[in-house]
């Protein structure tokens, strides 16, 4: 599962957290699957703001984005690890529901010019907030950066940046609430290759293939992966 969310990342420059987290969260507490995450999510997205020019004009452009993400989730630190597993599994469903559906009914809009300085901070509180809940930080961050109306490899490198600063703020509240003992880490680090194989992978294709294609057939599966965690959970 880790080399197919390494491959969507891959291709669409996201995905793996919320795929490994979904598929993971089948068979775990959401608290567990956020911990074995670490790690590859870490490392794809440095390797994904690598290599492109530009990163310290997002970092200006996007800090206090960045700054609202990491008090959002100090702010709910032990949310994920403190209550019960099946409350976190319905909220891990519902954020991907919610996240299929505006992939799969929204339409692309562009945030008017003068309005990101006073959205940036509280988008990125918010979705700190929906990290610190669920495990996965893909909302509102995602639809926010998309329309800023950054040029392709631009959006790919800040969506890098936000995953990147998320899964370290993530970090610190899972190794605060002792969910990040020495052999979860190494667990952690062992799901690295297959990640990282399945993500090069992801980015040839990228190079010779309409990644909006792929999007569709993502968002899907995404809902009906949402539904099932929901659902069972609401049902325990």
């Amino acid at each position: 599962m880790f080399a197919l969310a390494g491959f969507v990342k891959g291709v669409i420059g996201l995905g793996l957290p919320t795929i490994a987290m979904g598929l993971l969260s089948l068979q775990l507490a959401p608290s567990q699957a956020a911990a074995l995450l670490v790690v590859p999510s870490f490392i794809s997205n440095v390797w994904q703001l690598v290599g492109h020019p530009g990163l310290r004009a997002l970092l200006r452009r996007l800090a206090t984005m960045l700054g609202g993400v990491c008090i959002g989730t100090w702010l709910g630190a032990g949310w994920l690890t403190g209550g019960p597993s099946r409350w976190a599994g319905a909220a891990l469903g519902l954020a991907l529901v919610a996240y299929a559906l505006m992939g799969l009914l929204m339409k692309p809009w562009r945030l008017p010019p003068g309005q990101e300085r006073l959205w940036s901070p509280l988008v990125g509180l918010a979705t700190g907030l929906v990290t610190a809940a669920t495990g996965v930080f893909v909302i509102p961050a995602v639809p926010y950066l998309q329309a800023l109306g950054l040029e392709k490899e631009s959006l790919v490198q800040a969506l890098g940046l936000s995953f990147l600063v998320s899964t370290l703020a993530l970090a610190a509240t899972l190794g605060g609430g002792g969910a990040l003992p020495l052999p979860v880490l190494a667990a952690s680090v062992a799901a690295l290759l297959p990640t990282l194989a399945g993500m090069a992978l992801g980015q040839r294709l990228r190079r010779s293939t309409r990644p909006e294609r792929f999007k569709r057939w993502f968002f899907l599966g995404l809902l009906g992966l949402g539904l099932t965690l929901a659902l069972r959970a609401l049902a325990a």
